[in-house]
C-alpha cells in the first residue's frame, strides 16, 4: 500500500526552508511581525482561519489564498516546507511528519468528531458487507492516504478480528471527497467514507447504509490540528499569537452561536471570495466536531495516535513525545474562558 513516507522524506530535506511569513511588511514591534498568511481552502467550505478574518479577529493580519487542498498530511507538508504559514491536518498525520524530524508544532486543535460531525463509512443499499471481514478483496474511498480516514479504518479491522495480512488485502483508494458518493453509486468503490455536509447530502438521496462510523469505535475527539513551524513561532512570536487567539475565537464562535448563525456567515464568506463554488452543502453544516472550547489541545489526543502509530510499527517506540508536539501556549482558552 501507498504511505506517504515519500512527503515525510521530502519535508525532511528541506526543513532548513520552513516557512518564516510571506514577511509583506514589518510590523510594529508590538504587533504582528508579518501580516499575511498563506494557506490552502476547501471548495465550497469555510475554513476557520477564513471566519476569523470574516469577523475581524484576525485584523490586522490578513490570509493570501493560494489554492485548495483535499489532503491534510499534503496540507501539513506544504507548511512544513515553506510553501504555506499553516496547516491542519489528522493528528496521526503530525505525528508522521514529527518522526520524520520535520520542525513542526501544534497550535490549535481545528477538527474532530462528535454525534452531529463524524466519519462514517457507507455501502450501498442491499451490499452484502456486514462487517470487518467482508471487506478483505474490496475497495475503500477515502480523501487521502495516512491520514484519519486510513487510520480508523485499520482500527476497526483490526477491532474486527482482521490479522495484519488480511488488512493488507483491503484496498484503499484514493477519491476527491465530492465524488466519493458517485464512487460508490456507480460500483468504483464498494465503501465510501464520508462526512459533514457530503455525508449528509448522500443520506438525504437515500440508498446508501452506513457500515460504522469513528465515533464508534473511539467516542466524540478533536482529531486534528493546526500547526506552525517552530522557526515561524520563534521569529514571528506576535503573529503567531495573533492567529492561534484569532483561530481560536474563530472556533469558539461556531461552538456558542446557532447553526443558522454560523450557516449565515459561511455563507457571505463563499460569496465574496468570489470563487465560482456552490455555496448549497453550508446548507448542512451540523458543529465543528471539535471537542474542546476553542480549540484547547489535550495530550491525549495524540497520545492516542502516538499509541496506535508504535503498534502498527509505523514509528519506532520512543521515537516521537507527545509533549513535543503541540502547545496551547498561545491559546486563550487554555485555562477555561478567553482572556
Amino acid at each position: 500500500m501507498i504511505r506517504i513516507r515519500h512527503a515525510l522524506l521530502a519535508a525532511l530535506l528541506v526543513s532548513s526552508l520552513t516557512a518564516c511569513g510571506s514577511a509583506s511588511g514589518s510590523a510594529k514591534s508590538d504587533g504582528p511581525e508579518v501580516t499575511e498568511l498563506r494557506y490552502q481552502g476547501s471548495v465550497g467550505a469555510v475554513t476557520f482561519p477564513e471566519l476569523a478574518e470574516h469577523l475581524g479577529y484576525l485584523a490586522p493580519v490578513k490570509l493570501k489564498w493560494i489554492g485548495n487542498t483535499i489532503s491534510g498530511p499534503q496540507d501539513i507538508q506544504a507548511a512544513a516546507t515553506g510553501q504555506t504559514d499553516f496547516g491542519g491536518a489528522f493528528n496521526g498525520a503530525i505525528i508522521k511528519l514529527a518522526a520524520a524530524k520535520a520542525p513542526i508544532k501544534a497550535v490549535v486543535g481545528y477538527y474532530g468528531s462528535d454525534e452531529k460531525s463524524y466519519i462514517g463509512y457507507y455501502v450501498t443499499e442491499g451490499s452484502p458487507i456486514k462487517g470487518p471481514r467482508d471487506l478483505i478483496g474490496k475497495k475503500i474511498g477515502v480523501n487521502t492516504l495516512g491520514a484519519h480516514l486510513e487510520a480508523v479504518l485499520k482500527e476497526y479491522l483490526k477491532r474486527g478480528g482482521l490479522t495484519p495480512e488480511e488488512i493488507e488485502k483491503v484496498e484503499l483508494v484514493v477519491v476527491p471527497p465530492v465524488n466519493t458518493e458517485q464512487a460508490l453509486r456507480q460500483g468504483q468503490i464498494d465503501v465510501a467514507a464520508l462526512s459533514g455536509v457530503l455525508r449528509d447530502k448522500a443520506l438525504e438521496r437515500g440508498g446508501i447504509d452506513p457500515l460504522f462510523k469513528d465515533i464508534d469505535l473511539l467516542g466524540p475527539f478533536t482529531a486534528g490540528s493546526v500547526v506552525l513551524t517552530e522557526r515561524f513561532i520563534e521569529e514571528n512570536p506576535q503573529t503567531t499569537k495573533k492567529f492561534v487567539e484569532a483561530y481560536s475565537k474563530a472556533i469558539e464562535w461556531t461552538q456558542t452561536h446557532s447553526r443558522e448563525e454560523v450557516i449565515a456567515e459561511y455563507k457571505k464568506i463563499i460569496a465574496a471570495r468570489g470563487r465560482n463554488e456552490d455555496a448549497s452543502t453550508i446548507e448542512f453544516w451540523k458543529s465543528s466536531g471539535v471537542a474542546n472550547k476553542g480549540g484547547v489541545i489535550d495530550a491525549k489526543e495524540f497520545q492516542t495516535w502516538v499509541d496506535w502509530l508504535e503498534r502498527e510499527g509505523e514509528i519506532k517506540p520512543g521515537q516521537v513525545k507527545t509533549e513535543d508536539l503541540f502547545t496551547n501556549e498561545f491559546n486563550p482558552f487554555k485555562d477555561g474562558s478567553a482572556s
